[in-house]
């Protein structure tokens, strides 16, 4: 009967310790540009083994100020380099560890069928090609707004158009309202007009346009240990690299 006892307690202990050290699913927060493509490798994370990644989408400006606050984060993804900047001033990434790990385009869509000449250029003039609202992320806020203007100001149509942009909380909010006909034009990333069918690409705007559309990544101070295994997939995973540039994203890292 002691030894019975005996062999029920190291075995407690050891299934206790086990769940102990489990593996916790890593906590990103991530642009929402990157909803699918994350999606599909965290899928693959899982399959290799892991828990499935806990994914939380959203504008890279409000993720951002959510872990400044607090927000229990492993790994932040941000659509441009201002909100990582904002959380490194703030001490809130861990030093070393950021990577410029994506590229991107900016395009202007319109609802599919619904289409018209664009040429992109400057001396085209855009605001009296087309009626109606133009949807684009909150210029100053969202990352894709801010770029967003960038190139309309360096086209020559921001002011003629400023008054019928209707800023939206994140890209994929944007590329919605498009879907819908709310707005007539819309200007999200490539990545993101490619993934519906419901719109239409009239042109995408030239890189001298904008500043690069960059996407930063870094482990968020106090990370748990999962965290750097999957950001160093992420980053040197032939099966990353493969699924990044099936959705149309350019490969910056490693």
């Amino acid at each position: 009967m002691l030894f019975f006892l005996r062999t029920f307690i190291v075995f407690t202990a050891l299934a206790g310790s086990q769940v102990a050290h489990a593996e916790a699913p890593v906590k990103v927060f991530a642009a929402a540009s990157l909803t699918n493509v994350l999606d599909e490798l965290g899928a693959q994370w899982l399959q290799a083994g892991h828990p499935l990644p806990s994914l939380a989408y959203g504008a890279s400006s409000v993720l951002a100020k959510q872990i400044d606050a607090g927000a229990p984060a492993d790994l932040f993804a941000s659509a441009d380099l201002k909100w990582m900047d904002f959380l490194d001033r703030n001490g809130k990434v861990v030093s070393g560890s950021r990577v410029r790990l994506l590229g991107n385009s900016l395009v202007l869509i319109a609802p599919r069928g619904r289409g018209l000449p664009v040429q992109m250029k400057s001396g085209f003039d855009l605001p009296s090609a087309f009626e109606g609202k133009l949807c684009t992320g909150e210029p100053g806020v969202v990352p894709v707004g801010t770029y967003a203007r960038q190139s309309l100001e360096a086209l020559g149509w921001w002011a003629a158009l400023q008054g019928r942009i209707v800023g939206t909380d994140d890209v994929r909010a944007a590329l919605t309202f498009v879907e819908r006909g709310e707005c007539a034009l819309g200007i999200v990333y490539g990545t993101d007009a490619a993934i519906s069918r419901k719109v239409e690409v009239l042109g995408t705007f030239p890189e001298a346009s904008h500043q690069p559309i960059v996407y930063p990544f870094a482990l968020v101070k106090g990370a748990g240990p999962g965290a750097a295994a999957f950001f160093d997939y992420l980053q040197t995973s032939p099966a990353a690299t493969k699924i990044f540039a099936a959705y149309g994203f350019v490969r910056l890292g490693p």
